[in-house]
């Protein structure tokens, strides 16, 4: 069973900053890719940032760009951060950690998890 724990939330003023952290545990062979997604009060789920184990270039959302910075923090590439500089009211909401996984080195199958959630919030 594969679990996602996240961490790191919290309330910030504006213009500071906090690191989230996801750690993917459990029996599989590795990761794809992880990811961080938010949901801010009703609004759908947005991508704010998706990083590949392989490499390349990272995707972030254009209201994050130059401000967060994702990045594996392990060598197996297990564990994901999201480093939040200069915060705003609208980076608000319930911040979700995503991962693909390949459950064994046979399958060539992708499976999609996602953590729990962490709060953010942002007081102006």
């Amino acid at each position: 069973q594969v679990r996602l724990l996240e961490s790191g939330g919290g309330l910030v003023q504006a213009g500071g900053s906090l690191r989230l952290s996801c750690v993917a545990s459990g029996s599989f062979f590795s990761v794809n890719r992880m990811g961080w997604y938010r949901q801010a009060p009703g609004k759908e789920r947005e991508l704010v940032a998706v990083i590949s184990a392989s490499g390349g270039s990272i995707p972030y959302a254009h209201s994050v760009k130059g401000r967060f910075t994702i990045s594996f923090t392990d060598n197996a590439k297990n564990t994901v951060d999201l480093q939040m500089n200069s915060l705003q009211f609208e980076d608000t909401g319930v911040y979700y950690c995503n991962a693909q996984i390949y459950l064994s080195d046979d399958d060539e199958v992708l499976y999609d998890y996602w953590g729990q959630g962490t709060q953010v919030t942002v007081s102006s």
